[in-house]
């Protein structure tokens, strides 16, 4: 390859994490071509809950959760829906869970999550200061709240993993949330503030902005279904729906959780799946939000963004195909009643979207075991957002053949 021509790079999926890694790819001098068969951002970076939560690393593969799930799959509205039709098809990734579940792994586990959010907020701000929105990730942070001490010490193994890793967080007392949030409701006697974890006014505008600076940097984005790969001692085309082919030297695989859909066409098959994801987006909700919220003994969000309130939480599994089931997003709206009640929400809508989860809970950032020039960046679950930035930085070293600021093993695509 002459000098004059620069290395060509298809990345397939324009979510946060495929539209940040064009970006990182395009500026270091690669020719990057971004696919995916819907508009850049429309999928679960459209949807999710706006947030920056670089402590939410907790495994939920641990001890603690197996103890909860019996109780959770007998309660309708609990935080976890598992469908019946679905579950024989779970039942080799809830094998994995489970051993996944070690003390002695969820110590490995927590170390890799705390690792990339240790970044994820200074990589964000750079790269949205890059790309000119600086000022739509909010200066506030994050409450989580508790109705009595009894919530507040079961959630007590989450606060004792900020500590180990030296995450800040400040526990408040009724007349503290009120001062930070008089909306919050008096039923609320603790919370814990913290400061570090961010919200965006728009994320899909936050993925529109990156896909224009790509395209301004030389990039070009396609929309089309992926249908195969063509390669011998490595990738060397992609094929699209349209019976086009694009000669590729590197390909990067960040398709959410259809990526193991694509990694199957590869001989690479991977334990991902969706945990589907709800939110309703109230558009006058006739309250002002300074802060973002959980309430993790009820198992929701509530974030301030896309110009109004969103509120979205608990967990589905029922693949890619099923038809979504808003019952799960009334769930989370009444409970958000519960913290909010004088929140308004007849001017709404809702969405459901496919998180990409492993059952170690964290991501595939790996060449591929099988095929060179084949590159993961998938399996994010809640954390796509937050860690975008970061992903792109370790996969634009791991991509070109520098040396990642992050031990990569943990994340590799051969560890299951």
């Amino acid at each position: 390859m002459s000098a004059s021509s620069p290395t060509s790079t298809v990345v397939i999926g324009a979510g946060a994490i495929g539209a940040a890694i064009a970006h990182e790819l395009q500026k270091r001098g690669r020719s990057v071509t971004l696919i995916d068969r819907d508009a850049p951002g429309s999928g679960a970076s459209f949807g999710n809950m706006a947030s920056i939560a670089v402590t939410e690393f907790m495994p939920v593969a641990r001890p603690s959760t197996w103890k909860q799930i019996p109780g959770w799959m007998m309660d309708p509205e609990g935080p976890i829906r598992v469908s019946p039709r679905y579950m024989p098809r779970l039942v080799p990734w809830f094998a994995r869970f489970l051993a996944a579940s070690r003390p002695s792994v969820v110590r490995r586990l927590e170390t890799a999550g705390a690792a990339l959010c240790d970044r994820a907020l200074a990589d964000t701000k750079a790269l949205m200061n890059e790309i000119g929105i600086g000022e739509q990730l909010s200066k506030t942070g994050c409450l989580s709240l508790y109705a009595n001490e009894v919530e507040f010490q079961a959630d007590r193994e989450r606060i004792d993993m900020l500590d180990r890793f030296g995450f800040d967080y400040d526990v408040l007392d009724t007349a503290a949330i009120r001062r930070l949030e008089p909306e919050i409701t008096k039923d609320i006697t603790k919370a814990v503030l913290l400061p570090d974890n961010r919200t965006l006014a728009d994320p899909e505008q936050f993925v529109l902005r990156l896909v224009d600076r790509f395209l301004a940097l030389g990039g070009s984005v396609r929309r089309a279904n992926v249908t195969g790969f063509s390669r011998s001692d490595r990738i060397s085309v992609v094929r699209l729906n349209n019976d086009e082919v694009l000669q590729a030297d590197d390909v990067v695989l960040c398709a959410g959780a259809y990526t193991a859909r694509l990694s199957q066409q590869l001989d690479e098959p991977m334990p991902l799946e969706t945990e589907r994801g709800y939110h309703t987006q109230i558009a006058a909700p006739g309250i002002s939000l300074a802060h973002s919220i959980i309430w993790p003994a009820k198992a929701f969000m509530v974030s301030p963004t896309a110009g109004g309130i969103r509120v979205g939480g608990t967990v589905e599994m029922a693949g890619l195909d099923a038809t979504p089931d808003y019952r799960r997003a009334k769930i989370t709206v009444r409970r958000a009643l519960e913290a909010l009640p004088n929140l308004k929400v007849a001017d709404s809508s809702e969405w459901m979207g496919h998180r990409p989860a492993f059952p170690d809970t964290i991501p595939v950032m790996s060449a591929s075991a099988k095929t060179p020039g084949v590159f993961y960046a998938t399996g994010h679950g809640h954390l796509g957002l937050t860690y975008a930035a970061t992903c792109a930085h370790l996969m634009g070293d791991l991509i070109i053949g520098g040396e990642p600021a992050v031990d990569m093993k943990p994340y590799r695509v051969d560890r299951f």
